[in-house]
């Protein structure tokens, strides 16, 4: 599943270690080394069996149920196989199989020598997948609920935080904690302080003290303030879990008959990754160019739109997206500017659409609808500076639309047969993380414009796509190349940390919600505190962690 730490590559920063691998996020039930997936009618069972030698890296243990990238990539493939192959699970527990630990959280020493990077994009994938979990509980069916059958502390209290129920054992030492402030002198990673007061809707007074107790909360008081739903003592405690899962579940959907995710097939060479409809090459100046296809054939809907398998383009395509994107954060961070293109047919987009829309109701077609959605929002939130390009053979419309309007900039040529095209993709199935559609975040100004334009289904050449603010400038054939020259090279030479702060503000334009507050907020903040000597200093606490030195901190508030 993953390169071997031989293949890492080391960075010298701050006089010291630190590392960063390099990532395959492809993998299978049948490969995990950290979970267990198991399934009984309709419910899933995934329980947490950390391997201890089994880290990205070897330089240290996954003790503790502990976890890093290799555990997550388990989990979010998890997630997305019980929506796909196992659409007949309607509650899925998530459990562990050590007894006494539900899970420590993220490895700390992965953390400790882990390059800035790498810590950051580690917690925006551990976030997304948190944020899956939640999505499938309200748009697939699938209630997640967690068993904590022993101490669940920083990220592993903050995984339950993403179910809908949480159930702790009474045995009188077992509590959630999230001890990252007081042990850590950094922030709980993936949400759990805007989940517990945004969510779970804990007092704030209560909040504050709990996320000041090292050792957590347990028991009672627990449940009392809001922490979890239920505490039930070890001798009955499975069997009130199992009792519950049955009860959410029900009969389940045995009416359904899940597709298998195939492998994805991806090249990777000097020169970029190519996949079937996506094709990613390196360029000069820190920029690349990503291509997406538009699908060549366009099958009939069966009876039962199950049938058209993993292959079918929407799916396909915006699996390899989602790859390449995670690919690009992980692997490729020099990458500062990114070319989107699509090569392929208007009308062979938008027939798709409009195959998705029609059939919309059916489980798969939602399942398909719901997966781009999370891609596109992937992208929404990946720390690259992107400019769609409308060129000869470009597709962007609909769904493929909804990739460009991610993007920092849209560029559009000016020339007959280039035009762009809305769809009912636009109007609603892939909203952005604060809610809105993208077209309702570009014209915030203009209330209503959105779902007024939002109705055209013309093909829109560049001078009205422009007009009507679709794009961000048109250009002829005369100045084309030079408007995406200057434009690539001006943005090359600013600074790619003030870049990632601009880009993450604007993006995140209207409504605040939970995910906004994750990603524009807590993702800002722990960037922030991830370079603080405070914490990863020589006297930091992230560094001194497991040493008997205690860390000593510039005490003045900034």
């Amino acid at each position: 599943m993953l390169h071997s730490a031989a293949a890492s590559h080391n960075l010298a920063c701050m006089g010291k270690q630190e590392f960063a691998p390099e990532l395959d996020f492809r993998t299978h039930p049948d490969q995990y080394r950290h979970l267990r997936l198991e399934i009984e009618g309709p419910v899933a069972w995934i329980r947490l069996d950390v391997k201890q030698d089994g880290g990205i890296l070897d330089h240290y243990d996954l003790k503790l149920n502990s976890y890093d990238m290799s555990v997550d990539i388990e989990l979010a493939d998890a997630t997305m196989r019980l929506r796909f192959e196992h659409p007949e699970v309607t509650c899925v527990v998530i459990t562990s199989a050590q007894e006494g630990i539900f899970c420590s959280g993220a490895n700390i020493f992965m953390l400790g020598t882990s390059s800035h990077a790498f810590k950051v994009n580690f917690c925006k994938f551990t976030n997304e997948t948190r944020l899956h979990i939640e999505d499938a509980t309200e748009h697939s069916g699938q209630t997640y609920i967690a068993a904590l059958n022993g101490i669940a502390s920083g990220g592993g209290y903050e995984l339950p935080l993403a179910c809908k129920e949480i159930y702790l054992v009474d045995d009188r030492r077992s509590a959630v904690a999230l001890p990252e402030v007081p042990y850590l002198g950094v922030l709980p990673g993936t949400g759990g302080l805007t989940r517990v007061v945004d969510k779970r809707k804990v007092r704030r007074d209560r909040a504050d003290y709990f996320c000041t107790l090292a050792e957590g909360i347990k028991g009672k008081r627990a449940q009392q303030w809001g922490l979890v739903d239920a505490v039930w003592p070890t001798s009955v405690f499975m069997e009130k879990v199992t009792a519950r899962a049955r009860e959410i579940a029900g009969m389940g959907r045995p009416d359904r008959k899940g597709v298998t995710l195939d492998p994805l097939g991806v090249e990777v060479s000097e020169q970029g990754l190519e996949y079937t409809h996506v094709t990613l090459k390196f360029g000069s100046d820190h920029t690349a160019s990503l291509e997406i296809r538009g699908p060549a054939e366009i099958p009939d809907v069966p009876s039962d739109p199950a049938k058209l398998g993993c292959g079918w383009w929407p799916l396909q395509a915006f699996r390899e997206l989602d790859d390449c994107l995670l690919r690009m954060r992980f692997n490729y961070p020099e990458i500062s500017l990114v070319l989107i293109r699509t090569k392929g047919t208007l009308a062979s987009v938008l027939q798709i659409d409009s195959q998705l829309m029609e059939h919309k109701d059916h489980w798969f077609i939602n399942e398909v609808i719901h997966h781009a959605k999370r891609v596109v929002k992937r992208l929404d939130v990946t720390s690259k500076t992107f400019f769609a390009l409308v060129e000869k053979d470009s597709c962007f419309g609909g769904s493929l639309l909804e990739v460009a309007l991610a993007a920092d900039r849209i560029y559009m040529l000016e020339e007959e047969g280039v035009e762009i095209a809305l769809s009912g993709m636009n109007a609603g199935p892939m909203p952005k993380g604060n809610g809105l559609t993208r077209l309702g975040t570009r014209f915030l100004h203009q209330p209503g414009y959105a779902e007024e334009i939002g109705q055209n289904r013309d093909h829109l050449g560049a001078e009205e796509a422009e007009e009507k603010g679709l794009v961000t400038f048109i250009a002829d054939d005369i100045d084309w190349d030079d408007e995406i020259r200057l434009g690539a090279e001006e943005r090359a030479s600013f600074s790619p940390d003030a870049l990632t702060a601009m880009e993450a503000n604007l993006r995140f334009a209207g409504p605040e919600t939970m995910e906004t507050k994750i990603f524009g907020r807590l993702s800002a903040w722990q960037n922030w505190i991830f370079q603080r000597p405070n914490a990863v200093g020589e006297k930091g606490a992230l560094t001194l962690y497991g040493r008997p030195e205690s860390p000593e901190f510039d005490r003045r508030r900034t």
